[in-house]
């Protein structure tokens, strides 16, 4: 997008429901995480305000990255595509250096900085979304034609897909695709090609999920969680007794039995168990409703955005929380199997919080131009 001596006539103030959205969801995550780990952190730590501070460091981080990104341009960041690709592989591929990578649970997901761990598979979600925005609103483009237009970032993606489900994280990975599998259908890829790609995709993605022996024992589980209480089913049979004594008003906040050593990670993946809990169906359908609003919110930014690379950034970048939120929900109640996908700004961690609060500063400054 060509600027001119116009462009702070055009720039507006952002969309503030975004903003303050996300900020009633991080402010509410930050008492959700101390609420879901005291316990834990004092008993393995001997510091029950330790998961606390370490999600309070990332917050502010995210919190300033989310500012900064609001006031850039939004077509600057074309300019940085080949280097964030560039960037995004050199990363997936430092988790498996010695005395750089970081292995936990026999996965390789991490990268260590200084005192921090960093999840490079976040910054490709952010990565990818801004390469393929980029590549399929160039305008000789011609989205009839697959392999001069949709094809090069379902390539670059598929990739990168490799890579992360080499850590081994199908989760992850699989949430990418989908991400970019919905930027291509809002660049409007016609129906038959997508339809083709559906068709080839979904042995691919069976495949994936039968071809290890712990993801087929994931896939029973999700079916009878109780044919397995103590191994498989054991995290989603935790979990839904968690979210039953819940009601409509919850046991009380800070009064979760789960969190006392039934619940693995409670504070992670599985914090969305503990908030039905203490706060009830009422606090679980606040967190839902409050995603509601910031998806709204973000799609309406894409139908208004002033060029195609806008509103292609602004729908990915949304797709991104959506794509979380829907796949962590799921999962805590008993609708899909398990995968390693954290609640955005609510669930315990930093390279994730800070991406998604990143692309939300990006999204708030596509508001500012929209018609």
């Amino acid at each position: 997008m060509k600027k001119t001596s116009t462009e702070n006539e055009l720039r507006k103030p952002p969309d503030f429901a975004i903003f303050f959205t996300v900020l009633i969801l991080v402010g509410f995550g930050l008492v959700m995480v101390f609420s879901a780990s005291y316990i834990l952190s004092l008993e393995s730590r001997g510091d029950p305000f330790f998961f606390l501070r370490r999600q309070a460091f990332w917050v502010v981080l995210g919190l300033a990255g989310m500012i900064a990104a609001s006031n850039i341009g939004y077509w600057k960041w074309r300019k940085l595509v080949l280097p964030m690709l560039v960037v995004n592989f050199i990363l997936l591929g430092a988790v498996y250096i010695p005395g750089i990578g970081i292995e936990i649970n026999e996965a390789s997901r991490w990268i260590g900085v200084g005192g921090f761990s960093i999840q490079p598979a976040e910054f490709s979600k952010l990565a990818l979304i801004i390469f393929s925005a980029a590549f399929l609103s160039r305008k000789n483009i011609r989205i009839e034609n697959f392999w001069s237009s949709s094809f090069i970032p379902l390539a670059f993606t598929g990739g990168t897909f490799l890579l992360i489900l080499a850590q081994p994280d199908l989760g992850t990975a699989l949430a990418l695709a989908l991400i970019v599998g919905i930027m291509v259908f809002a660049a409007g890829i016609p129906w038959k090609q997508l339809i083709s790609l559906l068709f080839v995709s979904t042995p691919l993605v069976l495949y994936l999920m039968i071809s290890k022996e712990y993801r087929m024992r994931r896939i029973f589980s999700f079916l009878d969680p109780w044919s397995d209480p103590l191994d498989t089913g054991y995290h989603i049979i935790q979990s839904l007794y968690a979210l039953g004594p819940g009601g409509l008003f919850g046991v009380g906040l800070g009064r979760s039995r789960q969190k006392l050593y039934y619940l693995p990670e409670p504070q992670n993946d599985f914090i969305f168990a503990i908030i039905g809990e203490e706060l009830g169906f009422l606090g679980a359908a606040t967190v839902i409703l409050l995603f509601f609003i910031l998806i709204w919110r973000g799609f309406k930014t894409s139908l208004t955005a002033p060029d195609s690379y806008g509103s292609l950034l602004a729908a990915g970048v949304t797709a991104m929380v959506a794509v979380q939120a829907l796949i962590n929900i799921g999962v805590v109640t008993g609708s899909i199997p398990i995968t390693g996908i954290n609640l955005p700004f609510i669930s315990a961690g930093g390279s994730s919080l800070f991406f998604t609060m990143f692309g939300m500063g990006i999204l708030m400054n596509i508001s500012r131009y929209s018609r």
